[in-house]
């Protein structure tokens, strides 16, 4: 009996040590490219956000989380700069209209993106591309006081995407990449001007916290009047507003509909509790086929855990990715370009966002050699949620 209590103790102990340790344990990095305010993730802008102070510091940060059209329409809003750091971008000819006004009074307006569209992409001719398959794709200004005699280089290929096409009768180019294809652009409206720029990973957390990038993003923002007396930070084009997601919002704001659904799971509890006596015979467990496939594959994927040869694994769930894509949607992917991620997400159905964070990711596998677990775990994850949203699976 006292040997027993022995052996608890020390499995008691051990249970607690592991729970501990289970509990101080770090978390995975999240890589999710978020652009979010709040969010101190790789690619959240937490940092940008709290440093606005510093670069405008003689105005007031005010975070807006209404349409372009609802902001730049107000006649309360006061003269300053207005950023829009966001994945996607998708103004309509209201909100275009409103916002050149607000520019020709004599404001700024500084927007990038990954993802661009609507009537700015229109009506200035945009075409942004990518530097696939490139290394070490150097940025650097055109203005001779802010050019640095080294091209500042990002990892990660945060300055990959580019200005295919723009007009360039009425655009300055105010910075290029080391190929000579513009990435941060200007026009002029009236007193004020909007400024583009193609590379919003350039403001994250990742980027910042290192001197060059943040160096690079400083000069970026110095276009932007500092003696502005507000800056915007827009909330609505990156849908940082938060929203009740339930499927049972609609239930829960109307009252009758509210009372319907609790009269509802009254009376399935009444029933349940009513039909919960057995009315049949218990029916016998049949022991299912033994499945020698599942074997197979388990065998088989044991044996890659055991290489550890994650990029060749990286590489054969790419190839089988791209040949679903040939022959349940027809869908070629010579090519994992910007018009790639359009032509996926009209084909297969899935959000256009997730479209470009699945081609993105995608293309920075595609020439790596070596290859971490979360980096593989994270294309499994997106090519599994490819599967759910475009109501397709997997050979």
């Amino acid at each position: 009996m006292k040997d027993f209590k022995i052996y608890i103790g020390i499995a008691s102990a051990l249970l607690l040590v592991y729970l501990i340790a289970q509990y101080n344990k770090p978390n995975p990095v999240n890589w999710t490219n978020t652009l979010y305010y709040n969010d101190k993730i790789p690619f959240g802008t937490f940092v940008l956000y709290n440093q606005l102070n510093d670069l405008f510091p003689d105005a007031g940060v005010i975070r807006t989380n209404q349409s372009a059209y609802s902001v730049f329409s107000d006649t309360t809003m006061m003269p300053g700069n207005y950023l829009i750091i966001a994945n996607n971008l998708e103004l309509n000819k209201e909100d275009y209209t409103a916002m050149v006004k607000y520019i020709s009074a004599g404001n700024s307006v500084f927007i990038s993106a990954f993802d661009w569209g609507g009537m700015v992409t229109d009506t200035l001719k945009l075409n942004l591309n990518n530097e696939f398959g490139k290394k070490s794709v150097g940025v650097n200004f055109s203005n001779p006081k802010l050019k640095r005699a080294e091209n500042y280089v990002f990892d990660k290929h945060l300055t990959d995407q580019y200005f295919k096409k723009f007009d360039t009768t009425r655009a300055t180019v105010i910075g290029e990449n080391s190929l000579g294809h513009a990435n941060f652009i200007s026009y002029t409206f009236g007193k004020g001007k909007l400024f583009l720029f193609a590379n919003p990973q350039v403001f994250t957390n990742y980027s910042l916290l290192k001197p060059q990038s943040a160096d690079y993003a400083e000069k970026a923002l110095s276009y932007l009047p500092e003696d502005a007396e507000n800056v915007y930070w827009d909330q609505y084009q990156n849908h940082d507003i938060p929203t009740d997601e339930s499927p049972m919002r609609v239930f829960f704001q109307h009252a009758a509909l509210q009372w319907a659904y609790y009269l509802a799971l009254a009376s399935m509890l009444l029933f349940v509790v009513y039909e919960i006596k057995r009315r049949q015979r218990i029916i016998p467990i049949v022991e299912p086929l033994k499945n020698s496939t599942l074997e197979f594959v388990t065998v088989v994927g044991r044996v890659y855990y055991e290489q550890r040869d994650n990029a060749n694994i990286a590489a054969k769930k790419i190839l089988y990715f791209s040949d679903h894509l040939r022959t349940a949607f027809n869908l070629k992917s010579a090519g994992y370009n910007h018009e790639f991620i359009s032509l996926l997400a009209n084909k297969t159905g899935i959000d256009l966002l997730f479209a470009g964070e699945l081609v993105r990711h995608i293309n920075y596998l595609l020439p790596q050699k070596h290859i971490t677990d979360h980096e593989l775990i994270v294309l499994n994850q997106l090519i599994e949620k490819f599967y759910i949203q475009s109501g397709s699976h997997g050979k």
